[in-house]
């Protein structure tokens, strides 16, 4: 066998391992503790939605000056935060004091996580039937 061929299979496996796998990203989500329920909820989508994608998600709460004395407001945000999320994902990490900023790591479960050739495939089913728009144009053109 040529070395030059046996060199280029090598490196065609590892181009095709390569594309199989699927990096974990760790996306990252920043609360504070007096946060309102609507601006928790819009943050709280956004994390559903990265989990979904199949990212790790670093949730953390941020304290400013004298928020630091009351650090129980952030373990309870966070503990709804799991508590809305439990569904689609686990804890990887509890959460942890870290300077001035409270954070947890959520994992997504496995079956939660869609994977995006799945999409592509719905997309495409969704294009080929006609939607009612293009049948009044059709028809007008007679």
């Amino acid at each position: 066998m040529d070395f030059g061929k046996y060199k280029y299979e090598l490196a065609k496996k590892a181009k095709l391992a390569r594309k199989k796998q699927h990096v974990v990203q760790l996306k990252a989500m920043r609360y504070r503790p007096k946060i309102d329920e609507h601006d928790f909820q819009f943050k709280t989508r956004h994390v559903r939605g990265f989990l979904m994608q199949g990212s790790k998600v670093k949730v953390y709460v941020m304290f400013s000056g004298r928020e630091m004395a009351h650090t129980e407001y952030g373990y309870k945000l966070l503990e709804k935060v799991t508590q809305e999320l439990s569904d689609i994902s686990t804890v990887e990490q509890n959460a942890k004091l870290e300077g001035r900023n409270l954070s947890m790591i959520l994992n997504p479960k496995p079956q939660a996580a869609k994977p995006k050739q799945q999409k592509r495939k719905e997309d495409a089913q969704d294009k080929d039937e006609p939607s009612g728009g293009q049948a009044l144009q059709e028809d007008s053109h007679r």
